[in-house]
């Protein structure tokens, strides 16, 4: 039995990395290379998520070391997220960040594409967005 539940233990503990890290970054190598912009776009809103939670858990380690199984509820949430069967990261951004993008001042046309302006030819008024969305006609990072 003490055989037993140490390969047990051994694999719990690889279950995260592998879930969170290892598979996320094969897929997303796969998208890059691929054609088509869905699995781009279910990656991309994979790692903006899981850079929140990260974070979110940084702040909070204080309280969550206190929550027994709060690693085997990220672990499930994280799996919810990266199976391509729930898409769940493309989920929560289409139905949660994308909305409160939009509703802050956010880019981003109907296609969801961001662009240094506005449809009526304008910057956008939010300085954190014309920091970050590159201007039309800048130099390609590749």
């Amino acid at each position: 039995m003490g055989r037993l539940w140490t390969l047990a233990t051994f694999l719990h503990s690889l279950a995260g990395p592998v879930t969170m890290l290892l598979y996320p970054l094969y897929a997303s190598v796969i998208a890059i290379e691929s054609t088509t912009k869905v699995d781009d776009e279910q990656w991309l809103a994979y790692w903006i998520l899981y850079s929140f939670l990260t974070l979110m858990e940084m702040l909070f380690q204080p309280i969550l070391q206190w929550i027994p199984i709060w690693h085997d509820v990220k672990l499930v949430f994280v799996a919810w997220l990266v199976l391509p069967q729930f898409r769940g990261a493309a989920y929560i951004y289409e139905k949660f960040v994308r909305e409160q993008i939009r509703k802050h001042g956010g880019g981003g046309g109907e296609s969801g594409a961001s662009t240094s302006r506005h449809h009526n030819g304008k910057a956008p008024k939010n300085k954190f967005v014309r920091f970050i969305v590159p201007n039309k006609g800048g130099q390609e990072a590749y």
